[in-house]
This record gives C-alpha cells, sequence and structure tokens, in this order.
C-alpha cells in the first residue's frame, strides 16, 4: 500500500487491478439530463459555479407591476422576453431624456 492509500483506508493497488465486467456496467444507473442538472464541478478542489457568467453590466433587481397586456406580449415572443423588455425601455429613456 502506498501513502496516500492508508490516508483513504483503502487499498488503491487492488482497486486499480481490477477489470470491469460487462455484468458490472449492467448495474450502472443511466445518466439522464436530470442528473447533469444536479451534478456538482470541482476544479482544483473548488466548487466550479454554475448558471450564467457575471454580466459586465450588472442589472438592479426590484419588483415592478406591468399590465397584463403587456407582460402577455413579451411573453408571446418567447425566451429572452424580459431582455427585450429591457431594450425596449432603454430606447424609450434615448429617446426622452431627462433635463
Amino acid at each position: 500500500m502506498n501513502e496516500k492509500s492508508k490516508d483513504i483506508g483503502s487499498d488503491l493497488n487492488k482497486f486499480d487491478a481490477h477489470v470491469i465486467q460487462q455484468e458490472e456496467y449492467d448495474e450502472l444507473p443511466e445518466l439522464d439530463d436530470d442528473f447533469f442538472k444536479r451534478a456538482s464541478v470541482f476544479e482544483s478542489g473548488q466548487l466550479v459555479q454554475r448558471g450564467r457568467p457575471k454580466s459586465k453590466s450588472r442589472k438592479v433587481l426590484l419588483s415592478v407591476r406591468y399590465s397584463p397586456e403587456v407582460v402577455e406580449y413579451f411573453r408571446s415572443t418567447g425566451d429572452g422576453w424580459q431582455a427585450r423588455m429591457d431594450e425596449v425601455l432603454k430606447e424609450w429613456v434615448k429617446a426622452h431624456p431627462v433635463s
């Protein structure tokens, strides 16, 4: 047993020498999309954060109320509807500067 094996209480040489048989593959669960959604990724011992990367232009989180027809319209345009709504509002701000 090498020094690392003693640390984890396992015989790694025996583990390394094991040849996986076909029936052992049959015991493994299928790795579906749900598995990968729940998976954690580690690099150099550090947990890698999932999700979209931090934006260069941060947005402000707030609660706001819009009329149902406005929300329905933008939602009907599909994924990214909130970003499109933000673009429309930015255009309005540019067209109506505060004096």
